[in-house]
């Protein structure tokens, strides 16, 4: 059940920045000047989709031995949190400069989630690293997005 429900709750925060992100796809962000490393928006749902699964799994095995209250969780909960805040930043409220502050925030949050869910399972701590590095290429390309367009 526990993984179901950490399926769940991941799926659906992708789900709401979703909400948030395609009104901002076809005027904003396809107006934007983006760097050639760019990749082609079909790539960012499978992506964040398999990322998201991930990241469940890795809850799961860390909630199954320790409690929805403890600090690896809450530091998860944090993260996905601070997750969503970034799509609302960038997509919704169209402001990549604040985007790359709060990417930066994000993470640092994944990184110490990670580093917290190690002590409890060295297979979810490795399975939050194809996010951490996810998250370090949409940071750069957060970053070089604003400077392309200020």
């Amino acid at each position: 059940m526990r993984l179901a429900i950490s399926i769940g709750v991941c799926l659906v925060v992708g789900w709401l920045g979703s909400l948030v992100t395609r009104p901002a796809l076809r005027d904003w962000y396809a107006a934007l000047s983006k760097p050639a490393w760019t990749p082609p928006s079909w790539v960012f749902a499978p992506v964040w989709t398999s990322l998201y699964l991930t990241m469940a799994v890795a809850a799961w095995l860390v909630w199954r031995r320790q409690p929805l209250a403890s600090v690896p969780m809450r530091l998860f909960l944090l993260q996905l949190l601070l997750n969503f805040a970034w799509t609302a930043v960038f997509f919704g409220f169209r402001a990549p400069g604040w985007a790359v502050m709060e990417i930066a925030v994000l993470w640092v949050a994944i990184l110490v989630a990670a580093i917290s869910f190690a002590k409890t399972s060295a297979l979810a701590a490795g399975l939050m690293a194809p996010y951490l590095l996810w998250v370090a290429y949409a940071g750069a390309l957060n970053f070089a997005i604003w400077r392309l367009n200020r």
